[in-house]
């Protein structure tokens, strides 16, 4: 029997990283398995005042430290968070105001920076084990993550290979369908049939394997997210819902009826369906709150012994 962890959806968020570290050790798990979606969204700018006075806005709310334990004490509250602080001065925001191009490239610094720091922590809290973290980069996170996770001894990059998960063929993508917002990774639905099928075709055991896909099967009920208009504003006050996920995985899914697929990128779509004998799971997301949200589950000889959906 093989028991996995399996978060997604950790968008920066050092405390979740560092918990889902920890996951194998307090759940008892075998291996673990990252979803896409491993890194943050926005730079905050902490700008210098002068001596140790620091401006902040985060989330349309100002904090002024003024002294080296609440400056430090707000960097480590904007990291759970899953941004990324930079230290900056007046003079300087003034200038990026006017270059964006300048500001993209911090921003990808800085978060090329955090995803080396946790391949740093991860290689550093697992040493001495044999657990290994299984991981897709998301549609959310960009092409240059890649080659850093490439470096680490502990997380392995498992982007559109079949992986042996004792006795557990797995596919994994973190590339999704078409959204409204251009992301890193993502694609129409016959590139994904596509790239599914590179993947499918090599398994020997297909019945017996796990599919790990960013993107939920569309009308899961795992795929549920608030409908926008055309300025991608929530209709309804986000009241109305409708599904997202993608249309080549459900056929895929119902085409090789894997033992079960795991999914992210709605993170309010929280729960667990089947597709035909396959048990489909989205354990959702809150990383912005510093929970991790995640799924248990042990697997037996053609068969799921047991799964729980997990908070902590």
């Amino acid at each position: 029997m093989t028991t996995i962890f399996f978060a997604t959806d950790i968008h920066g968020s050092d405390i979740c990283w560092s918990k889902f570290l920890n996951a194998g050790k307090f759940y008892g798990a075998d291996k673990l398995v990252l979803g896409g979606d491993m890194t943050g969204k926005a730079v905050i700018p902490f700008i210098h005042q002068g001596g140790k006075n620091y401006r902040i806005t985060l989330l349309e709310q100002v904090f002024e430290p003024s002294t080296d334990e609440e400056l430090a004490d707000m960097i480590k509250r904007v990291r759970s968070r899953g941004y990324y602080p930079y230290m900056t001065n007046p003079d300087e925001i003034a200038e990026l105001e006017k270059d964006p191009e300048r500001v993209s490239k911090i921003f990808l610094a800085e978060v090329l920076k955090v995803v080396q720091q946790w391949m740093d922590l991860a290689d550093k809290k697992l040493d001495g084990t044999d657990m290994q973290v299984y991981c897709s980069p998301g549609n959310d996170d960009m092409d240059e993550v890649d080659d850093i996770i490439r470096s680490s001894k502990r997380v392995l990059l498992v982007e559109g290979k079949v992986s042996s998960l004792d006795g557990h063929e797995m596919i994994a993508s973190g590339w999704s369908n078409i959204t409204p917002w251009a992301t890193h990774r993502e694609e129409d639905e016959d590139q994904l049939a596509v790239r599914y099928e590179a993947m499918t075709s090599q398994l020997k055991d297909p019945h017996n394997s796990i599919f790990n896909i960013h993107v939920p099967p569309y009308k899961s009920g795992l795929d549920e997210a608030p409908e926008l208009d055309k300025d991608l504003r929530p209709v309804l006050a986000g009241n109305s819902m409708i599904p997202v996920g993608s249309k080549a995985l459900r056929t895929a899914i119902e085409r090789i009826q894997p033992l079960i697929s795991l999914h992210g990128h709605i993170h309010e779509g929280r729960g667990a369906t089947r597709i035909g004998k396959t048990l489909c799971i989205n354990p959702g997301s809150m990383y912005e709150q510093g929970t991790l949200l995640g799924a248990i589950v042990k697997l037996g000889k053609n068969k799921i012994e047991n799964y729980v959906l997990t908070t902590g």
